[in-house]
């Protein structure tokens, strides 16, 4: 009996952790920029290597569906936009398969392997975040001509922006390539990409966005490949922990850019959603939630594979991907994803009205 009560406690304490919070704020739509976190399938249809419109990738989304996510199920923003009870995830703004009346309350413009720094697109030839705000301006175009002005005046500033980047800068760019490495130190490149993600929202605000979500980095030491890559350099099979205090350090600043834009930006309301703590106390004890594995990833030997390396040819993916912190090298599974987004609906979101 003892035994059984502990088993359904866990049950219940497990569910708990994984449902998503329903917010009554007056949201319109949902309104996507940032990186393979967040890109629900632009690189779809441009030349890059960097896709993931292919099984097992999507493997647990809506009809087992590979729609271009990096991952097995869905990402925050379709977690957040059917929390704000409009559907169930976000369209990317490239995908034939959806017009502007489907991106009337959801339209993501995020593309896998981006960064603020227009050199981090630049490795894996993906969409520039300048490019991302060309496309949205186009969409403001679409969203007038097809609703009238009014009507899409009041989608776009009741819409929820969320940006979510920064990753590859670090991880892609500056620790693999050696030019940005010559022109700044570490603190000097954070700066550097500080000073792009003001300019980014104060573009953003100028078009109409007052209410912002700017996305905070990972403990990006702790993600399979990179901890893969500390094992080959004989550093050992933890966490990277000078990557994780490059994080830590990048959030501390973009934290503060957020305190700032608040002051200079006139109406706006904006928050910091910081998926770092709560990403590594799943690290740290990952049978609170239900994880039985964090250091590989589901897919293929979850060392080192993702996008490509990632396909359904692999017979060593995971059968349940909820024992997994992560799905590929890179990204999370859904469950990991629903967690982060239900923490940060409690904790941060859940200030926008």
């Amino acid at each position: 009996m003892a035994a059984s009560h502990v088993s359904i406690s866990f049950l219940i304490l497990t569910l708990t952790l994984i449902s998503i919070t329903a917010v009554s704020a007056k949201i319109s739509a949902v309104i996507v920029f940032g990186d393979s976190s967040v890109d629900s399938g632009n690189n779809n249809v441009i030349s890059t290597l960097l896709k993931s419109n292919f099984k097992p990738y999507g493997r647990d989304f809506f009809g087992g569906k590979p729609t271009g996510r990096f991952s097995n199920g869905r990402i925050p923003p379709d977690f957040i936009s059917e929390a704000y009870g409009l559907r169930p995830f976000v369209p990317a703004y490239l995908d034939s398969t959806y017009n502007i009346s489907d991106f009337a309350t959801g339209v993501c413009f995020a593309s896998a392997g981006t960064g603020y720094d227009n050199a981090t697109s630049d490795v894996l030839s993906v969409i520039p975040l300048w490019k991302e705000i060309e496309y949205y301006k186009e969409y403001q175009q679409k969203l007038r001509v097809h609703l009238g002005d009014r009507k899409a005046n009041q989608i776009i500033s009741d819409a929820l922006y969320l940006i979510s980047i920064g990753t590859n800068d670090f991880l892609e760019n500056y620790y693999l390539l050696p030019k940005r490495r010559s022109e700044y130190d570490e603190d000097q490149y954070q700066d550097f990409l500080v000073g792009i993600a003001h300019e980014f929202v104060k573009t953003l605000y100028k078009l109409g966005a007052r209410k912002i979500s700017v996305g905070g980095l990972p403990p990006m030491g702790c993600l399979p490949l990179e901890r893969t890559t500390a094992v080959l350099r004989g550093e050992g099979d933890g966490c990277i922990e000078s990557y994780n205090k490059v994080a830590m350090s990048f959030n501390s600043k973009l934290g503060g850019l957020v305190s700032n834009l608040k002051k200079e930006l006139s109406g706006v309301q904006m928050v910091f959603s910081n998926p770092y703590f709560i990403v590594m106390q799943m690290v740290k004890k990952p049978s609170i939630y239900g994880f039985e594995t964090v250091s590989v990833a589901c897919c293929s030997t979850g060392l080192f594979e993702m996008s490509y390396l990632c396909d359904e040819l692999n017979p060593f993916t995971c059968s349940d991907a909820n024992k997994f912190i992560f799905w590929d090298s890179f990204h999370p599974t859904d469950k990991t994803n629903r967690i982060i987004t239900d923490h940060l609906l409690k904790r941060v979101l859940n200030k926008i009205s």
